[in-house]
């Protein structure tokens, strides 16, 4: 649907493939230029959006920038991968992005592919860098493959390349990052808390293993090869385990049958690794993963590509039967799918022989490939399309499954850089893709369709315009396009280059505001924390305003009106508490110094406090001066700052408005808080009357639920009533109250956040299961919004479920 709308909008002269074309006159030339220049409907503002994040060390591999769906860019860099998490927080009033940052360091040992026992390969080594032969000894002192730690050469370190697995991969259920290092290790990572990343397993040390263990054959038919000490030999076993590149599969299903005949789904994900030889190694996880039990199998395909540089998942969904397989592209320019067989997984297809999108040995290198799946506004179905970056141009292939088979159409574009691309990216969502060259220029291509095939629109962005004069080495989308990160040095000064470099990412926005707003609105996903980018642009703009724009406003009361979901409800918590945010007066002394007057009160402290005149003008004149300090080059205009639309006067009179506003946004967060959290209650107390036979105490304190809900006389729910009536009639007389630990008094249920006994002690209650957290070890949500026991042992399953879900106030994951 988003392509026809787009397809519309960019309703530019340009002929269609099934129209004649008219004999080249001046006009049909003026339709010509008018073709080529983007339509105003595609218009692209690029702003620079702070901060910008200084990288310690300079960026290594290829594609160094990698943006995960769970909000989180990558960066190969010589020591480390650094990862910067953007998070969408209602706490901080400040305008800047919020960016948690973590790093992934590189492993310290070098790593050496198993080739064959210790001794033997320690052997062969000083027999081939002592060899008579030169074509053997330079080969052998030369390749860093065989010598990694180099010798006479500087020692290879840092990050080749990393890959982000889709969300619901590791035991929080958010994405696994997989790492290839210079020195060719292939490991996989997971952050389970907020700041480590662990090593769960090494997929280049059991691969060896298995090659070991097999004699370096792939199939039992194989011929015997020769001997380690021929030096053929010794290259074609480093060559067959030298990953070139990783990439992840979407989730599929497979089915477990347990030991009483039981069939149960389990959820598995695909790690295909690309080898310098061409073959291809499918590993299959099971999720969530947890280490090396988690994987269940591993297959080697070979593709049949000379130097092979990259490769590409293609998925693609045809009357709900589920299509696969793998597109690799080569150094020496074709481009290609092979068939992927996955066993055990359900409503999986794949290709009966391969198929070559582009066959030429032209030299072109293939380093970049994208598979987009898109809807076809003419022949209505769904297709692929698959974007390679070869030199300086951009390679396009459409895929269709018709009645007559698979239909592929393919072209370049070209004109777009005068050098060759070196990063490329792709919105999957709209099917828009960014290439950008290292001169700093980064070109928007939008795929518009035709009867037949497509066409691109294509603009440029210039990043001099944004950051001044820059070199480029990667980019990246956010996973809602609403932001384009860029791995920026210093450009050249009057003709001269720079004497250090400087490694930075920064970023730049891809949407407006009205934009992000509208596609939060109509989103499928319905999750605000899976549209972290869309939600931060709406953030900026609220903080800069001071208001919640009137559309919007009425868009969303609308749409609560309208459905029942409980997104919406969400949605508006969150545009109300950035508004309080953006009223709350910057405190005008720093926060971490004593305080001298003790009669200096914050406001977000005690909103019925007034306070002096001067005490007022004081914090008013040093908010301005902190602004004017926070945002050099904000794109703020300075009436912005000066007309606000909020009274900061320094009489006293101006004070009480904001005051009453403060207090009036705070109630309507209390009432919006409410409702979810009756809506949740609900959701539970349907949980415990279909999982319990009498409703025995099943660690959720339904009772309690129950009475908190009817206690309101404000609140009439007529499903509420129905549900509660049901479950007491099964409770019979019992209440199963909680007792507290410390003194085993009742706990009452009179808070929805918090349980206090008759003696006074306080517990915080689980926002999932509404049971009071008396241990001392508990989860809590990303934004910290609220908290979460964890599981026990003894936790029927579906207790198990509710724990698993994401908070319900702001949809982050717990952890």
């Amino acid at each position: 649907g988003k392509m026809a709308a787009a397809a519309e909008r960019g309703g530019s002269p340009s002929l269609s493939a099934g129209e004649e074309e008219p004999p080249l006159g001046l006009d049909s030339l003026v339709e010509e230029v008018a073709a080529a220049a983007p339509s105003a409907g595609f218009r692209l503002t690029a702003v620079r959006r702070e901060p910008a994040v200084r990288l310690q060390h300079g960026v290594s591999g290829l594609e160094p920038l990698a943006w995960s769906e769970d909000h989180r860019v990558s960066v190969s860099t010589a020591r480390s991968i650094a990862v910067l998490e953007q998070l969408s927080d209602v706490h901080s009033g400040g305008q800047e992005m919020v960016i948690h940052r973590t790093a992934v360091p590189a492993p310290s040992a070098a790593c050496h592919l198993k080739v064959g026992p210790k001794k033997e390969v320690a052997e062969c080594k000083e027999k081939f860098a002592s060899s008579v032969d030169p074509t053997v000894s330079q080969a052998f002192m030369l390749d860093r493959v065989f010598n990694p730690e180099g010798k006479s050469l500087p020692p290879l370190r840092g990050f080749k390349y990393s890959s982000w697995s889709p969300l619901g991969c590791d035991a929080n259920g958010r994405c696994l990052l997989a790492a290839l290092t210079m020195d060719n290790r292939l490991t996989i990572h997971a952050n389970l808390n907020r700041l480590q990343w662990v090593q769960l397993v090494d997929l280049t040390e059991i691969y060896g293993e298995r090659l070991y263990e097999a004699s370096y054959k792939l199939s039992k038919a194989d011929a015997p090869r020769g001997e380690l000490g021929d030096f053929s030999e010794f290259q074609r076993r480093h060559s067959m385990q030298t990953p070139v590149r990783m990439e992840w599969s979407g989730i599929c299903t497979t089915q477990q049958v347990k030991h009483n005949n039981e069939c149960r789904d389990v959820g598995s994900v695909l790690l295909a690794v690309l080898f310098e030889n061409g073959n291809m190694a499918v590993w299959q996880f099971q999720l969530p993963f947890l280490g090396k039990e988690s994987i269940t199998s591993c297959n080697t395909i070979d593709s049949g590509i000379n130097s092979p540089s990259v490769l590409s998942w293609w998925e693609y969904e045809h009357n709900n039967r589920k299509m696969s397989g793998l597109i690799v592209g080569s150094a020496f320019g074709p481009v290609k799918i092979l068939p992927v067989n996955l066993k055990a997984v359900k409503g999986y297809f794949t290709l009966r022989q391969p198929v070559v999108l582009w066959q030429e040995m032209d030299q072109l290198p293939v380093h970049s490939i994208k598979c987009i799946p898109l809807y076809h506004p003419y022949q209505k179905c769904s297709c692929s399309l698959v974007v390679a970056a070869r030199g300086a141009y951009v390679f396009w292939c459409l895929l269709l499954i018709s009645k007559a088979g698979l239909n592929v159409h393919n072209s370049h574009v070209t004109g777009l850089h005068s050098l060759p691309i070196v990063s490329m990216t792709a919105d999957k969502q709209n099917g828009t893709v960014y290439t950008c060259s290292s001169d700093g220029k980064v070109r928007q291509l939008i795929p518009i369709f035709t009867d037949v095939a497509l066409k691109f629109e294509h603009q440029l962005i210039k990043l001099s315009e944004v950051f001044g004069s820059v070199r480029t080495h990667g980019i990246a989308v956010s996973p809602c396009g609403a932001y384009l990160a860029v791995v920026t040095t210093e450009g050249m000064t009057n003709g001269l280059h720079p004497v250090n470099k400087n490694y930075q990412v920064q970023f730049v926005t891809l949407k407006t505001f009205e934009e992000a707003a509208a596609q939060l609105l109509e989103s499928s996903v319905q999750n605000l924390f899976r549209q972290v980018d869309l939600t931060d642009l709406v953030r900026w703009k609220i903080l800069k305003d001071k208001h919640i724009p009137q559309f919007l406003q009425e868009a969303l009361d609308k749409k609560i009106e309208s459905c029942g979901s409980t997104y919406f409800w969400r949605f508006k918590l969150f545009l109300l508490r950035i508004l309080y945010q953006s009223m709350q007066k910057a405190p005008s002394e720093v926060m971490w110094k004593p305080s001298h007057e003790d009669a200096k009160i914050l406001i977000s402290d005690s909103p019925g406090m007034g306070s002096t005149e001067d005490d007022q003008e004081e914090g008013t004149s040093k908010q301005a001066s902190k602004q004017s300090l926070c945002d050099p080059g904000k794109g703020m205009d300075i009436d912005d700052t000066a007309d606000d639309s909020l009274p900061q006067s320094s009489d006293v009179g101006g004070r009480e408005p904001m005051e009453e506003k403060l207090l009036e946004i705070q109630a309507h967060i209390e009432a919006v808080e409410m409702h979810l959290t009756r809506e949740h209650m609900k959701r539970v107390l349907g949980e415990v009357y279909l999982h319990t036979w009498i409703t025995e105490n099943t660690s959720i304190p339904t009772r309690g639920v129950c009475d908190f809900l009817m206690s309101d006389d404000g609140y009439d729910d007529r499903t509420a009533r129905v549900l509660i009536g049901h479950i007491l009639k099964k409770m019979n007389k019992q209440t199963f109250p909680e007792h507290c630990s410390l003194c085993k008094e009742i706990l009452p249920f009179t808070d929805r956040k918090q349980a206090v006994c008759s003696n006074g002690h306080i517990w915080l209650r689980c926002f999932l299961t509404y049971q009071s957290c008396q241990s001392l070890v508990y989860r809590r949500c990303l934004l910290h919004d609220s908290i979460a026991r964890h599981p026990t042992p003894e936790d029927p399953e579906w207790i198990k479920r509710l724990l698993q879900g994401p908070c319900t106030f702001c949809d982050s994951p717990v952890f």
